[in-house]
Parts: C-alpha cells; structure tokens; sequence
C-alpha cells in the first residue's frame, strides 16, 4: 500500500506542476504579448509625436521614406482595423506587428495618418531618432546647439550630449563607420547608443532608454505568485481530500471500539487511500466475524458441556447408593467417559479458536500429499473395520506428489474428512487424491444420506449440526468441518461439499494451491 500511496501522490503532484507550468507559460506568453505591444508603443511615441509635429513631414523628412517606408497612409486602409482608427482619432500612437517587423501609426499635423516601417524596432527607431536629431543640430548655430539639444532630449525621451572627452568614444571600430557615415549605431551593456558627426564636424552621442525586457522582476514575481497560489490551493484540496478520508477511517474506528461492529469505511475506488480503506474493511470484518464466533462459541460450549457435566454429577451421585462393586464400576466406567468426552470437546474448541483467532504460525515445507492421503485411509480403515475406505490416486498424481504444506494440519482435515464420512456411511468411502502442476485436489465420498444442498455451507459452521440422519448420535460436536475449513484457509485454499456421483452420498472437497506464492522481492 505505501508504494501504491506515494505513486500516486506524486504522479498527482506531478501532473498538477506540469498543469502549473503550462500555465505559467501561457501567462508569461500573454502577458509579455500585451507588454511588448505597449513597450513599442510607448518606445517610438516621442519620435512619431515629433514627426507628427512637422506641417510637412513627408518633405521635411523624405529621406526616411526608402529604408523606413514613412509615408501618409489612406484613411481607407483595409489594414486598419475599427480599433486602430479609433486609437489615431484619439491621438495615440498604434504599433501595428507584421511579418515584417512592425507598422508605426499616428496622426498627423492635418489629421494624415503617417506611417513608419520598422524591422527591428529598437535599433530603427533609434536610429531614426538620431538621424532627426542630426538634421535639427545641424540647422541651428553654434550658439543654440545647447538649448536644441536639451529640447531634443526632451521631446524624444533620448540622452543627447556632446563628445568632449576622448574616454567617452567607442573603439575604433564604431568611429571608423561614424567617420564613413556619418553615424554609427552600437550597444553598450544592452542599451543601444548611436554616434553622430555633425557637418562641422562635432560628435554627439544619443543614448536610448533600455530594450524590452521580457524577464523583468514584475513579471517573473506575478508568475512566482501565481504558481505558488495555484500549487499551494491545489495542494491543499489534495491534503484536504487526504484528511477527509483519514477521518472517515478514524471515525469508523471510533464506532468499532464503542461496540458498532458493523460500521466500515466507505471510499471510492479512485481514492487515493482506497487501499486502506479496503484493508481497515477487511480487518473490521475479520473482528466482526472473531467476535461473533467467539460469542457463539462460548453459547455453544456452555450448551455442549452442561450434557457431560450433569451427566458427571449424576453419576456421583449414584455411586452414593452403589450396592456392589460392579455397579460402582459401571458409575465409574461412565463418569471416565464423560470426563474424556469433555477432554476431546476442550481439544477440539481450543484447536478451532487457534485456527480462527489468526491460526498457527504455519511452517509450509515440500510433503507428499499421496503418502498423507495413505496413511490416513490406513488409520481409519483400522478404527473403521466394518467398512470399506478406498484410495484412489493415479499415476500422474505420484509424480507430482510433492508439495507445500503443513503435512500435521493437512493429516488433520483429510482425517476429519475421511472419520466424518465413516459416520454416515453405509458401507464404503472413497478418498481420491489429484494433484496438477498448480493444485492439490483432496475428495472424500460417501454412500450415506447426503446432505442437503440448501445446507452446504451450514455444515462449515462452528457447532452445526443438520437434522434428519446427521444428528447428535452420530457423535461430534459440530467443529470438526469448521476445522476443516480453516486449515484450508490458511492454505490460500477452500473446502466445500457436494453430492457424489458414484456413491450418492456427500463428498467432501479440499482444494489449494501446490506451490506456495512467492514473496515479492524488497
């Protein structure tokens, strides 16, 4: 049971965090989806609110028009959707995801909606953004460039500032390009920077706010909660679920200790501790039954020994007016009878209890069931001499005699089987032994009366006794196929009975296992 218990607690647990984790990525897939979009938007506003400001933008700012596609777009785009003219009319900026990259949307000085095409967004509007500040410093006079530049960086969000110091250049790499290109776009610690030379010659460098960051703390804090809420809610329901049902099999076990015996645990078969519950059943069922017997065994002990006892007391008090010595004999000879009735009810009560009460500690070893089934014939034929006791054993049963038993126990029920029998038999009992690869077959028949079939199992049950033939004066005291039984049992085996075909009277049937299971390996 503990394997099967942790197996599944942990496939469930399992299943819950890979459950847990899909979600986590799904969350982090949408959230970073409508943060990105927000992200560009908010990254390319100032350079398109600028853009936007020019009365003329697409002559002020043509040459953007064959790398970066900045055009005015029709109103009647079919591209743009209900929401994105929406978004323009009031005045925002729109950030449109292609296949190409992305479409950057705003309106204009004129209400045009212009257009700017970017493939890698970060790098272009950077780009874009200093090439915009290049022209404008490059339009004022010396004199004003401190003021334009402190305008600029205002109104696109960039750090603009004069390269006066030879420690603030890049390598030698960036300024071999700035000097063929006039500008030189490169990242320092991820954060993108572009290098201007102005007409007159003077660098600036732009400086633009960092990149989208898929992993900020925000994010993987919101997914951090989020999984531990769900996994700590889910655990919870699981844990919750688990002490439920342990309280149901500690409230039965309260029941069955204030004298419920019939009370048991109910539990679905999908429950994770189904398997106790299964086995707290099985063992409040073993008490039940323990306890029933063990009542009906002391009202059948008291019935069973008040007949030998009063029996015992009256022949005492015969022997007070015993006249000879052979009548004080025969009151003695019968008070010896009674005294050794009551020996062999006590033998027979204690046997039954041991067997019932969890049984012997059997010691099974290799046997051979021919050689018990022999010896047994042999003995009641000499307690039996008026009648015939037969066994019948052929030839591939004695190759496969061999097998695991308790050879005192089994001798023991084949022999109350076979003296059961010789009590109602008519004439003849037949004992026949089977044995295959897998089973132990022991039948036992008779030509008595039979027994009822309505009566088949009563006849298993301690101190039963059947009306019409099988009555008290056949002897017994109704424990001997109670025997039986659970000498079986703790063979992993069963004992019934049945009509027999060849003789008509009862037969008697011992089945179990010739080979005991193995023991699974720790």
């Amino acid at each position: 049971m503990p394997l099967n218990f942790f197996l599944k607690l942990y496939a469930r647990l399992a299943g819950l965090t890979a459950l847990v984790i899909l979600l986590c990525i799904v969350l982090f897939v949408g959230i970073n989806s409508v943060r990105s979009q927000f992200w560009h938007e908010r990254f390319a506003e100032p350079l398109m609110r600028w853009l936007a400001s020019s009365p003329a933008p697409e002559q002020q700012y043509h040459w953007l028009a064959p790398e970066y596609g900045f055009q005015v777009v029709d109103a009647g785009d079919p591209s743009l959707s209900p929401v994105i003219r929406e978004r323009l009319g009031y005045g925002q900026v729109v950030a449109v995801e292609g296949s190409l990259g992305y479409r950057f949307l705003v309106s204009g000085f004129h209400g045009e909606t212009l257009q700017l095409r970017a493939s890698q967004p970060y790098r272009d509007i950077a780009i874009v953004s200093a090439k915009a500040i290049r022209v404008h410093l490059d339009a004022v006079g010396l004199d004003e460039r401190e003021q334009a530049i402190e305008r600029l960086s205002e109104s696109l969000k960039a750090r603009v500032r004069r390269v006066q110091s030879p420690t603030a250049l890049p390598d030698d790499e960036v300024l071999e390009r700035v000097y063929r290109k006039g500008s030189a776009f490169y990242y320092d610690n991820q954060v993108a920077r572009v290098l201007l030379q102005l007409a007159d010659g003077e660098l600036v460098l732009v400086s633009l706010p960092a990149p989208f960051n898929p992993w900020a703390w925000p994010v993987i804090l919101l997914l951090v909660v989020v999984s531990g809420s769900v996994l700590a809610l889910a655990l919870f329901f699981v844990l919750r679920g688990l002490d439920s049902n342990l309280r149901k099999v500690e409230s039965v076990a309260v029941r069955i200790a204030r004298g419920e015996m019939s009370a048991r645990v109910e539990s679905g078969e999908g429950s994770i501790v189904s398997r106790l519950a299964a086995a707290f059943n099985g063992m409040a069922e073993h008490i039940q039954r323990l306890v029933d017997v063990q009542r009906e065994m002391i009202h059948a002990v008291s019935h069973e020994l008040r007949t030998p006892v009063a029996r015992i007391r009256f022949g005492v008090q015969m022997i007070e007016d015993c006249q000879g010595q052979e009548a004080l004999q025969k009151q003695l000879d019968g008070i010896d009878g009674d005294i050794q009735e009551l020996d062999e009810l006590i033998d027979e009560i204690l046997t039954y209890a041991r067997l019932e009460q969890g049984g012997p500690v059997f010691s099974l070893e290799e046997a051979s069931v021919t050689d018990i089934v022999r010896q047994v014939v042999t003995e009641q034929q000499l307690v039996r001499p008026a009648l015939s006791i037969v066994g019948e054993i052929d030839g591939a049963s004695e190759q496969l005699a061999m097998a695991d038993v308790e050879p005192r126990y089994i001798h023991r029920a084949i022999q109350n089987l076979v003296g059961n029998a010789g009590r109602y038999a008519s004439g003849k009992v037949l004992v026949r032994c089977s044995i295959d690869e897998d089973h132990c077959r022991v039948d036992v028949e008779d030509d008595g009366p039979g027994i009822p079939e309505d009566e088949w199992e009563k006849v298993f049950t301690a101190f039963a006794r059947l009306d019409d033939s099988r009555t008290r004066t056949s002897g017994g005291y109704g424990l001997g196929l109670s025997i039986v039984r659970r000498i079986l049992y703790w063979h992993n085996g069963q004992a019934f009975v049945s009509r027999s075909d060849s003789l008509g009277g009862a037969r008697f049937s011992l089945v179990w296992p010739r080979k005991k299971p193995m023991e699974p390996e720790l």
